[in-house]
């Protein structure tokens, strides 16, 4: 009996580090194509404020700081991706249960399991 409990709960920790992987690479495309917006030929033709916006709003629910004005943009950019990569699964649910909901980020194929809360159903199957 406690051996298939072992199993379930590997499986079940197998299956959100895939989910996991999956809103990883969403959310860092998600971060990239902001920055790319906010500092490339788009900002250079009036769209920067947009991606700067979402740069910002996205790397905030992640790492928690309000980044002002003052903060070069790469630098928002890298510590987001660095928090991202380092944020514990039950994290990236609650935030990406989020960003989906406010239209950020893309749904992902399930949805962990084993988590009591979610803003959103992030998943694409019912």
């Amino acid at each position: 009996m406690e051996s298939r409990s072992l199993n379930r709960s590997l499986e079940m920790y197998d299956h959100n580090d895939q989910v996991a992987k999956d809103m990883r690479v969403n959310i860092e495309y998600e971060i990239r194509d902001a920055h790319r917006r906010a500092t490339g030929k788009v900002a250079a033709e009036g769209g920067m404020d947009k991606g700067e916006s979402d740069l910002r709003n996205i790397v905030q629910s992640f790492t928690g700081y309000e980044f002002g004005d003052g903060y070069d943009l790469d630098d928002v950019m890298n510590e987001g991706i660095k928090t991202l990569n380092d944020a514990a699964n039950w994290m990236l649910h609650e935030e990406y249960s989020y960003l989906c909901f406010k239209g950020i980020v893309p749904r992902v194929s399930k949805m962990m399991i084993g988590f009591d809360w979610e803003k959103h159903d992030y998943s694409l199957q019912d």
